[in-house]
């Protein structure tokens, strides 16, 4: 198990679209393991391939430090409702920004064994969600601020 480098904005690996996993080999299964620590280290919420440089379709997230969740080949099946809040990621340290997304997620992925699941998700769940996915097709949350992106701290005092 490693911590991973976190590209940050900028970097061009962040706006290419990931190639689907066609099967899951012992260098995917250390991917995962190695971005979940990533994940733990930099205290986030979710984490996809691209965030370390590679180019799969895979998200990690963990929204409650003890439920961490494994999707490959993520897709969305529904969404409905709309929430807006503030969001950040890991690849753009420092900042936030108002984004709208839907407040209910269903999705078909596949767990690490290449079996099929499907996952539904409310509230930061959902949020997490469609934030991660939007990654591995090579877009940032900050194509979607409403207003101007803020200075995590600024926000925090509020």
């Amino acid at each position: 198990m490693a911590i991973r480098n976190i590209r940050e904005i900028g970097d061009p690996v962040l706006e290419k679209p990931c190639k689907e996993v066609k099967e899951v080999t012992p260098r995917i299964r250390q991917l995962i393991d190695d971005m979940f620590d990533t994940l733990y280290e930099a205290d986030g919420v979710g984490l996809a391939a691209p965030q370390v440089g590679i180019l799969k379709r895979i998200v990690v997230i963990d929204t409650t430090g003890d439920s961490p969740l494994v999707l490959i080949n993520p897709r969305i099946l529904e969404t409905s409702g709309e929430q807006t809040g503030y969001e950040g990621c890991l690849s753009v340290p420092g900042k936030t920004g108002s984004v709208t997304r839907p407040n209910y997620v269903k999705a078909l992925a596949y767990n690490e064994d290449m079996e099929p699941f499907e996952i539904e998700g409310t509230e930061l769940l959902a949020r997490a969600i469609m934030h991660e996915l939007d990654h591995l097709e090579g877009h940032l949350y900050v194509e979607k601020v409403e207003g101007e992106l803020q200075d995590i701290e600024s926000v925090q005092e509020n």
